[in-house]
């Protein structure tokens, strides 16, 4: 009897470890893709053997920490510049990408709490300064996993940058330093490709950059430069990753293991739970507040963590269609927001918080990318959502919460 694709089981790290070597593939474009393969690989390997020697006492090799992705100007990897001039250059010969500048070999464990108790960075800020800065981080990303306190840190961590037109604020090989939120100005990306600088993108007054060499200790992946005269605020490197890498390892383990407990997410491989757990925001609702309303486009679909919320849909009372009927109590576990996008549909009920609730968010993107496989569990309860609607309609059920 065949093996059905959902009950294969996937060994643990495989998805990290081709996914690294898919960027490194996009990022050095190799001539020769099975070659790259080969020493990507055994560098791999040498690298394991290498920390199992040093683990039983037989020391760690040259240059041969951290993780390998070949490429001269690579922003995925750890690899230390401990190797002698002639050794990196015969690596760099045999790889033929080139030499690379020094990276600091700088470890950093999400998990660790002794940097707790470090001193907090404050760089002091007028209320204007304060104002223009909340709204230039409100939509990053990288902040959406952050807790009140946590955000209140990075903001008094960034400090305001002021740029001229022409201004190098990072270059390709670089160290990594900071990390910066655009307000204002545009800036133009540049990578060296085939010997050449060339422009691959740009940052049109909002945007974020810079993360990436300081996540990964790994040097800049391409060059920034101010075209225009412009504002950034910037935030260093040992505060960023005490605060930003730790509260996303963070989030991540609480999801991981709330999602498991998710009925309709129960078809989802560890390694897909997982992306789901990096790719939710974290939102807070207040009792009686509107989550959803009726109508509305869909934007995200919801999983209730902490809290309740209550369900009602108007236009089924035929005396009074404005009348809005109360449907269902949901409880932490159960979600909500997906009819929508599995119909195209507008909003087709609007959702209160019935207690202080805090939920798990999906954008739009996000859900069709990660929950594809739960696509016919989803669709199920879609067909249940609709008898119990229609029998609502037909007075059957009508009630007032």
């Amino acid at each position: 009897m065949p093996v059905r694709p959902h009950q294969l089981e996937v060994p643990n790290g495989l998805q990290e470890l081709l996914q690294a070597f898919v960027v490194a593939c996009l990022k050095n474009k190799p001539d020769d893709l099975l070659e790259f393969a080969a020493e990507y690989f055994n560098q791999h390997l040498e690298e394991r053997e290498a920390a199992n020697a040093a683990a039983n006492g037989g020391g760690m090799l040259p240059g041969m920490t951290g993780s390998f992705q070949p490429g001269a100007h690579n922003s995925d990897d750890d690899m230390s510049d401990h190797m002698d001039d002639e050794e990196e250059a015969m690596m760099a010969k045999k790889m033929q990408y080139g030499r690379r500048k020094s990276v600091s070999a700088e470890g950093y464990d999400p998990d660790a709490d002794d940097d707790d108790e470090e001193e907090r960075v404050i760089h002091a800020k007028s209320d204007t300064q304060r104002q223009r800065l909340n709204q230039a981080v409100e939509k990053i990303l990288l902040f959406k996993s952050l807790d009140p306190d946590q955000m209140t840190q990075v903001l008094d961590a960034m400090f305001e940058k002021v740029v001229e037109p022409g201004e190098h604020i990072i270059d390709e090989g670089a160290d990594g330093d900071y990390f910066y939120v655009i307000e204002t100005g545009i800036y133009d990306i540049l990578k060296i490709i085939d010997g050449e600088q060339k422009h691959v993108g740009q940052y049109n007054n909002k945007g974020s950059f810079g993360e990436l060499a300081l996540m990964y200790n790994a040097p800049r992946a391409a060059t920034i430069v101010s075209t225009t005269a412009g504002n950034l605020w910037a935030m260093d490197r040992q505060t960023f990753r005490k605060i930003v890498v730790k509260a996303t390892a963070k989030k991540r383990r609480m999801y991981e293991e709330f999602l498991t407990n998710v009925e309709v997410l129960s078809v989802l491989r560890e390694d897909e739970r997982s992306k789901v757990a990096d790719a939710i925001e974290t939102r807070h609702f207040s009792d009686g507040e509107t989550i959803i309303a009726q109508g509305d486009a869909p934007d995200y679909f919801y999983i209730v963590v902490e809290g309740s919320v209550v369900i009602k849909r108007r236009g089924d009372d035929k005396n009074d269609p404005s009348r809005e009927i109360f449907l269902t109590n949901l409880e932490a576990g159960s979600f909500f927001g997906e009819l929508a996008f599995l119909t195209n549909k507008p909003r087709a009920a609007s959702v209160y918080a019935s207690s202080d609730v805090k939920l798990a968010a999906l954008d739009v993107q996000a859900f069709e990318r990660l929950l594809g496989p739960c696509k016919k569990l989803l669709e199920r309860n879609m067909t249940v959502y609709e008898s119990q609607l229609a029998q609502i309609a037909e007075g059957l059920t009508v009630s007032d919460e």
